[in-house]
């Protein structure tokens, strides 16, 4: 491209250059498409983890979009046997901003994704760009481990926070919804609302604390007059040691002649995974547990 159109937003060279063509770019084997799509055409993700948009920033950012257009393009995949449907990836922010704008169409990425792709897309870019509140990255995570089989240590991995501090943010998604709700307001804090979630009445503990202005120490000493909640020993359980978890996989692997992966969730529940890479694997597989 000329170097007089370095610079300009899409919108810019849409005016200067005509209808831009669709780009389509194979990657690894994905074909990914860039292409101008209907706002019509699109909905927002159900698993989006950003719940709550700041009608302030919204319309902000659409101020920007009409002047500059849309400068990053979302992510999109197809919905299932509807093939002229979108279903929003990343970028739910851009989305309304544009039909706050006035914008028929938007700028996408459509890439074929499944859902515990399209998940992970979600989270990693709300999660690194766009400042979740608590509660909302905390079911996020919630969703990656209910939904798509992860485990502390992946999602740690995955988007490069610590395990204890996943492990810790988790224990708000126990509290009531009423709880959560001053979370998402802002009038309680993560840190407060961790503290509180072992206890057996959290909601009471959160009004002290708003009412009186108590610390987090404050309230840790409160928690600790207070009864526990059944539901706390779920995260303070001691885990099984690695090694003998490392142990167990190995023998297990053995057992199946395949890749075994042990994984101990919360109060000690879990789940064993084994692989196979092909259906007469699986079958086999299938023949050595019925034995067992």
């Amino acid at each position: 491209m000329s170097s007089k159109f370095l610079g300009k937003s899409l919108a810019e060279l849409h005016q200067e250059m005509g209808q831009i063509p669709d780009i389509s770019v194979l990657t690894g084997g994905e074909r990914v498409i860039v292409k101008q799509i209907p706002l019509n055409q699109i909905s927002p993700n159900p698993d989006q983890p950003r719940k709550h948009f700041s009608e302030k920033e919204l319309n902000e950012l659409a101020e920007s979009v009409r002047k500059k257009g849309v400068l990053v393009p979302i992510i999109l995949r197809g919905v299932k046997n509807k093939p002229y449907l979108y279903e929003i990836v990343a970028g739910e922010r851009r989305y309304r901003a544009s039909q706050i704008a006035g914008l028929k169409e938007i700028p996408a990425l459509v890439k074929t994704l499944d859902e515990k792709n399209a998940m992970e897309i979600a989270l990693i870019e709300n999660v690194q760009r766009e400042n979740l509140n608590p509660i909302e990255e905390a079911e996020g995570y919630k969703n990656l481990m209910e939904k798509c089989d992860y485990a502390i240590e992946d999602i740690s991995k995955l988007i490069g926070k610590s395990e204890s501090y996943i492990r810790n943010l988790m224990r708000i998604t126990t509290l009531p919804d009423s709880v959560k709700e001053l979370v998402k307001s802002g009038e309680l804090s993560a840190s407060h609302a961790r503290t509180i979630a072992v206890s057996d009445n959290p909601e009471q503990l959160a009004h002290d604390i708003i009412n009186n202005k108590l610390s987090v120490a404050d309230a840790h000493k409160e928690v600790n007059t207070t009864d526990r909640a059944k539901t706390s020993r779920s995260f303070t359980k001691t885990t099984m040691d690695p090694v003998y978890v490392e142990k167990l996989e190995s023998r297990l692997s053995e057992t199946f002649n395949t890749h075994v992966k042990l994984r101990e969730k919360r109060g000690g529940a879990g789940e064993i995974i084994i692989k196979f890479t092909n259906r007469i694997q699986m079958e086999d597989l299938i023949k050595k547990l019925q034995n067992n």
